[in-house]
């Protein structure tokens, strides 16, 4: 059958044809403790292994047993959207309008939908290499062209207003970003942030700045939104978040976008056509997230992960696998393999099958020395961690 033409400029996601990979070795009897074998870790999928918390967890069954299943507007329950807002206010002291946030079926829904109201064809969208795969196809899919800007560790593995500002054409719509970042788990600096907002105002372009991480920051100077370069001018400003990584909701399928007013209808016309509404349960059950016995749970979490990236940034540099740029969120380290091998995918596939260890390498991240780099995922146990790095240390 023929298909689109679009996907020819949508790659496979290498993330996951790499966990097949694993998901193969780790059905095979090398893996079976009962023939012997020792059982895969898996260090490579960003999911947190803590779950959703109890009192979110309760909630649901409770909205199940009620039967309280039936369709929500499409933008999300009111309770809801004023229960993020009031988190901004009191996490990040920004002030948000309820009526500014859209509700949607995770931050992937999200970011079609949003590309889906501002991009088209001609339009070009820049973006740093290495970035989180996803986002440059939501790009492409809406026939737009995703423009990768090489960065490296003296950037923090991030775009800065000075690179923004050169690449801008006469095409260009907006800048696309992550702080912090997947893979790198970098986040760009509040007065660098100010920067490029400031230039995509002055060219009448859009800063969308994928935050599902924000939450999940470890240093002051990092702990910060693009929201509050908002000023007197919302309209260059989107920010896309999720319930997935601080809240610990991956599977719960549930986002937000906060948007320019005048994007709010748009992409609520958008959602009402793709998908009607996000889920129910999902939504009802996501406002025990910010009861203060979940903020508390969620709060020794973050101090769980970021002992989890002390150790784990330490140990890879004694195997001779170093992180250029110590992660300052997220939950990934973005090591150098290159002391062992020039090819990270073949790397992470021979670690695979000799240490049963689950790294993705950096193919899946851009372009500009993706076969030097590869990403860890610090988001199991530390008991599972140190037994990784005890195995790769007598693999290398």
């Amino acid at each position: 059958m023929k298909v689109a033409r679009r996907l020819d400029h949508i790659e496979p996601f290498y993330v996951m044809e790499c966990a097949k990979i694993a998901s193969g070795i780790a059905e095979s009897p090398a893996c079976d403790p009962a023939q012997g074998g020792t059982p895969m870790i898996w260090l490579n999928i960003g999911e947190p292994d803590f779950g959703a918390a109890p009192l979110v967890r309760e909630a649901a069954q409770r909205l199940i047993a009620d039967g309280r299943t039936a369709y929500t507007q499409a933008t999300g329950i009111p309770e809801l959207r004023e229960a993020i807002a009031a988190w901004y206010a009191q996490r990040f002291g920004v002030q948000v309008d309820p009526a500014r946030i859209v509700v949607t079926a995770g931050a992937s829904a999200a970011l079609q939908l949003l590309c889906a109201a501002l991009f088209e064809a001609g339009d070009d969208v820049l973006m740093p290499d290495p970035c989180y795969p996803c986002n440059r196809h939501f790009v492409a899919a809406v026939d737009a062209r995703p423009v990768l800007l090489t960065t490296d560790a003296a950037s923090r593995f991030q775009l800065d207003a000075a690179a923004v500002d050169a690449a801008w054409s006469a095409q260009t719509r907006g800048v696309l970003l992550a702080s912090p970042s997947n893979p790198t788990g970098t986040s760009i600096a509040r007065d660098e942030l100010r920067r490029i907002v400031d230039i995509t105002r002055r060219r009448r372009g859009v800063c969308v700045v994928d935050e599902i991480y924000l939450g999940l920051s470890y240093e002051e100077a990092f702990g910060h939104s693009v929201l509050e370069a908002g000023g007197d001018d919302e309209d260059a400003i989107v920010s896309v978040n999720s319930f997935s990584k601080y809240f610990g909701m991956t599977g719960w399928r549930l986002g937000w976008l906060v948007l320019p007013p005048s994007l709010v209808a748009p992409v609520e016309r958008l959602a009402q056509n793709l998908y009607i509404c996000p889920s129910t349960i999902a939504q009802h059950a996501a406002l025990a997230c910010f009861e203060p016995d979940s903020i508390a749970e969620f709060e020794r979490r973050r101090a769980e992960l970021h002992r989890r990236r002390d150790y784990v940034v330490q140990a890879l540099a004694g195997l001779g696998l170093p992180t250029p740029v110590v992660p300052d969120g997220a939950f990934y380290a973005y090591a150098d393999c290159s002391r062992h091998s020039d090819d990270s995918w073949a790397f992470c596939i021979d670690l695979m099958h000799r240490a049963h260890v689950a790294l993705t390498p950096g193919r899946d991240f851009g372009s500009h020395d993706t076969k030097r780099y590869l990403r860890l995922s610090f988001s199991n146990s530390m008991e599972q961690l140190q037994e990784a790095m005890h195995r790769l240390h007598r693999a290398l």
